[in-house]
């Protein structure tokens, strides 16, 4: 059982280090979560891919990747074993023919309701752990986190573009240079000079 309490903040490069504290503190999160939900429950990631499909019915897992935040490949995994369980139900998309929607089994909903006291149990016991002054400032910071990892892939794809646009103007940039190099290595055409006509004057 993980007890609720304050210890003395390490020093060092580890207690500086935000990816080391965010990977300690989700470990808490993640073992608090284990045992509200118990063994039998809902994992983490399946109780979010529920709650995803819950909101909207016939996502594609290009919109559950977007509203979960899990990649692509880890999300096809689960959504396969999630469906063998009975846990959601497969269907051909309405909006795109070439793509599968996913929707709630009635398993899933049952298995959905029961978890969210869960949840809701292990969150409070989460931010039981802060002051509560603190509670409304650390949901605003982790909100912002978690809106900046999802418009990481659309600057990931901006910046590829943009590098991609640059590379090709130094291509361009590039044949042109080598075209006026080879342009002025050709030796100069010899000019031919008019010889001027003479005229002959005829004396009498």
């Amino acid at each position: 059982m993980v007890k609720p309490g304050k210890s003395a903040r390490k020093v060092g490069p580890l207690g500086t280090s935000p990816s080391h504290l965010m990977h300690r503190a989700l470990q808490l999160a993640l073992d608090i979560y284990a045992e509200e939900t118990g063994a039998d429950g809902l994992t983490q990631r399946q109780f979010a891919v529920l709650e995803a499909v819950s909101l909207k019915a016939g996502l594609t897992q290009t919109e559950l990747v977007r509203m979960t935040g899990i990649d692509r490949s880890t999300l096809a995994d689960l959504v396969a074993r999630m469906t063998a369980k009975g846990l959601l139900e497969r269907e051909r998309s309405t909006v795109d023919a070439r793509a599968k929607a996913v929707r709630l089994s009635p398993e899933g909903a049952a298995r959905l309701e029961a978890a969210r006291p869960r949840v809701e149990a292990a969150d409070k016991r989460i931010m039981g752990l802060l002051p509560k002054s603190q509670r409304d400032a650390f949901l605003s910071q982790l909100a912002e986190l978690a809106a900046a990892a999802d418009a990481a892939p659309d600057a990931a794809r901006a910046e590829a573009k943009a590098a991609k646009k640059a590379l090709k103007a130094a291509e361009k940039e590039t044949r042109k240079a080598e075209k006026a190099a080879r342009k002025a290595e050709r030796p100069a055409k010899p000019v031919k000079i008019k010889k001027p006509k003479l005229k002959v004057v005829e004396t009498v």
